[in-house]
């Protein structure tokens, strides 16, 4: 019996341990399969579909948004949102020009991405809560932080909008602006006769043809058009109100989580490219000789940059030979090397005095 007594404890002690071990394994297994399918499943179904199409479908403009997107005498488009672009189609394929660029006006970018017609909204475009809950998209890292503002004729001797009031105020269809000036407007008691057009270029020229008193735009826009485009900058005055600030975002449908991140990282890479002091003319010896971890894993020197993403580890290396860190494509649409000369203030980087920064490389 004493026998018997301690072998059932000893065998149950036994059974449990083997059965504690067996769920212990199970739950590994498990997890190992999660691991796997995860790994394996990294690649998003958008990244999928722009690799068997062999291009990427961006929004452009029906017109010229000057600095951002627009076309340039040999019928190129050019501008920061078309760089970056070109930089997300480098990551995924590996090659600037296989970016195809769709014209679209401001009201017919979002039915466009809805439908399939592009892959990516990078069009100079607000993330709003509406845009965000109601129209089913998903905003990436904000890369451009902007306002809107008013442009009115010099000979109407106003420096703000209360000088507006029974006037004429043209804006562009389709654009948060529509909205934020007529908010301002009414919080401010002017009233005035809002006029909207499809483009830019027409309204534009409605504006130059003096049928608007006043034209309401983003104000980096309103700086590059008066200073390059307009005959006389002196006859035309930017008024002093500010009626927003807004962060600019990428635009992709919701549902995509790895597409979003695929989008968020090759802005942020961009911006750590920036930071680290790598550039399109040293990236190979950067390569070839990384100052720090950071700079390794970003180039794929140190595998995983890639396999997160179910792309290649040398993506950003690739991308930054291409079109460079987000201050050379800065600077050559927007900075010095640009007709436009605009500051960067808010849009350099955090280090920098701006408000741009990149999450954690880990």
């Amino acid at each position: 019996m004493l026998h018997v007594n301690t072998y059932v404890p000893i065998y149950r002690t036994n059974k449990e341990g083997i059965m504690k071990s067996l769920i212990a394994i199970g739950a590994t297994v498990a997890a190992l399969t999660t691991l796997s399918a995860t790994t394996a499943s990294a690649q998003s179904a958008t990244v999928t579909q722009i690799m068997e199409r062999g291009t990427m479908l961006c929004s452009g403009h029906n017109g010229s948004y000057f600095g951002f997107v627009e076309v340039n005498d040999k019928n190129e488009w050019k501008g920061l949102d078309i760089d970056l672009c070109r930089a997300l189609t480098t990551a995924i394929l590996g090659d600037p020009e296989k970016a195809q660029i769709v014209p679209l006006s401001w009201a017919q970018r979002f039915p466009a991405l809805q439908s399939g017609d592009v892959d990516v909204i990078i069009k100079a475009t607000g993330w709003t809560m509406g845009r965000d809950t109601e129209l089913g998209l998903q905003f990436s890292l904000p890369y451009f932080f902007g306002g809107t503002q008013i442009m009115a004729h010099g000979d109407l001797g106003i420096t703000d909008a209360t000088g507006l009031e029974g006037g004429t105020v043209c804006v562009e269809a389709g654009t948060t602006i529509e909205r934020i000036v007529a908010n301002y407007l009414q919080t401010i008691g002017v009233t005035t006769n809002n006029i909207s057009y499809e483009s830019a270029a027409e309204l534009r020229s409605a504006y130059l043809a003096n049928r608007c008193d006043a034209f309401a735009a983003w104000g980096p826009f309103l700086a590059v058009l008066r200073a390059t485009e307009i005959d006389n900058p002196d006859a035309h005055v930017i008024l002093n109100d500010q009626l927003s600030s807004e962060p600019i975002a990428a635009a992709m449908r919701q549902g995509d989580d790895g597409f979003v991140d695929m989008v968020n990282w090759t802005i942020a890479s961009l911006l750590i490219a920036e930071e680290e002091g790598i550039t399109s003319a040293n990236v190979d010896e950067m390569v070839a000789n990384p100052p720090n971890p950071r700079v390794a894993r970003l180039l794929g020197v140190e595998p995983g940059m890639g396999e997160r993403l179910g792309i290649r580890d040398t993506w950003a290396r690739e991308m930054i030979a291409a079109v460079g860190n987000f201050g050379e494509i800065y600077d050559r649409n927007l900075g010095e090397g640009s007709p436009y000369k605009l500051e960067r203030g808010l849009n350099n980087l955090w280090s920098h005095g701006g408000v741009l920064y990149a999450p954690i490389l880990d």
